[in-house]
């Protein structure tokens, strides 16, 4: 049975939680995770005694202490010098593991597969496709480059999908970002009581945060809002720490699953308007634990079941009470639990999703 060895930040819980459940899944095959970066930024460790670790060359000592806008673009011009240090590491892995399959995650570690000649099949995220190559036609040039090199293309919604077709004519494989449901149900069974109002996305300016803080202001009512993110960049985070009311509840970097699933198992409204997204798994996870979602209008709405869509308000920022209309629409829809179809635990339950990834494995 051929190894499995995954290329990631290993500080991304997305791509930690694809190695764990293929390692599961394809259990007894071997899956190594391969990475260039463990600690650093103020992430927290996810790296755990238990995994199987191949190292690139190691950027985390040349990175900031926390992420910001700079440290962002700083990270960028790092990790595009190192590649020279990365190509004959990823020859040598390809050589030592040559019957390997090789998943990269994220269009940088698809690059760097692509340029040291070695099979791979590739995740890129959202932004990776639907913004940057119309930003940049360099990043255009060799994002067409590394998709056509792929051997096989995984995303996560539609959009992603025919967003690579009119990069590069290329088909990708449609399989959802899936969720823990049996953690989830293990954590909310005995939680009844929904009062949070909740941000369920990362502190910066994308998923506008600061724009959830003014329309509670104007709401009739006042509601604490709960923070939680899974990182924040620092100036944007600033500015959102001037709107905070010392009624409101910052959660940070929630540590566990069974902890975030608590929390939303508490939560009456979560609420998600980023200007952008692809197929968000923040939101799947709300929808899970029995949560009313306010979301920004997105395609990635049409694709999902109809059970998950009925938790779903969809609010227009320009009305000023979008916030205050969402809160009443919640406390109807979380009158009902969330029953989820065969047809929703088929396509977001990570087990069986990641079933469909593994026939990619052989």
């Amino acid at each position: 049975m051929k190894e499995i060895i995954f290329f990631g930040d290993g500080r991304d819980f997305h791509a930690r939680d694809w190695y764990l459940t293929i390692k599961e899944v394809c259990s007894p095959r071997i899956v190594m995770f391969s990475t260039d970066l463990v600690e650093s930024e103020g992430r927290p460790v996810l790296i755990g005694p238990d995994d199987l670790i191949i190292e690139l060359f190691n950027i985390d000592f040349l990175l900031f202490n926390h992420v910001s806008t700079s440290a962002n673009i700083w990270r960028n011009i790092i990790k595009v010098l190192a590649v020279p240090l990365q190509i004959p590491r990823i020859k040598k892995i390809f050589n030592d593991h040559s019957q390997a399959i090789f998943h990269a995650h994220t269009m940088y570690y698809m690059f760097i597969c692509w340029v040291a000649n070695v099979p791979y099949i590739g995740t890129p995220q959202g932004s990776e496709i639907l913004v940057r190559p119309y930003r940049s036609k360099l990043y255009m040039y060799f994002a067409r480059k590394t998709l056509s090199s792929a051997n096989h293309i995984i995303v996560d919604s539609v959009n992603l999908q025919k967003g690579i077709f009119k990069l590069c004519k290329k088909p990708a494989t449609v399989i959802q970002n899936g969720i823990d449901v049996e953690e989830i149900e293990k954590n909310i069974k005995s939680l009844n009581s929904r009062n949070y109002i909740t941000s369920i996305r990362g502190i910066s300016p994308n998923y506008r945060i600061d724009q959830i803080f003014e329309a509670r202001d104007r709401c009739s009512d006042f509601y604490p809002l709960t923070l939680f993110y899974p990182f924040f960049e620092k100036g944007y985070k600033n500015i959102i720490y001037n709107k905070i009311n010392s009624k409101d509840i910052d959660l940070a970097r929630i540590a566990t699953k069974a902890e975030l699933y608590k929390v939303l198992g508490s939560t009456l409204l979560a609420i998600s308007i980023p200007e952008s997204d692809s197929s968000p798994r923040s939101v799947y996870e709300s929808i899970f634990c029995g949560c009313c979602v306010a979301v920004t209008y997105s395609p990635w709405i049409e694709s999902i079941p109809e059970c998950m869509r009925s938790r779903i308000v969809i609010v227009d920022l320009e009305d000023n009470l979008w916030l205050e209309k969402a809160i009443e629409k919640a406390k109807t829809i979380t009158k009902e639990p969330f029953n989820p179809t065969d047809e929703a635990l088929n396509s977001y339950d990570q087990k069986r999703s990641m079933k469909l990834v593994a026939d990619h494995f052989y």
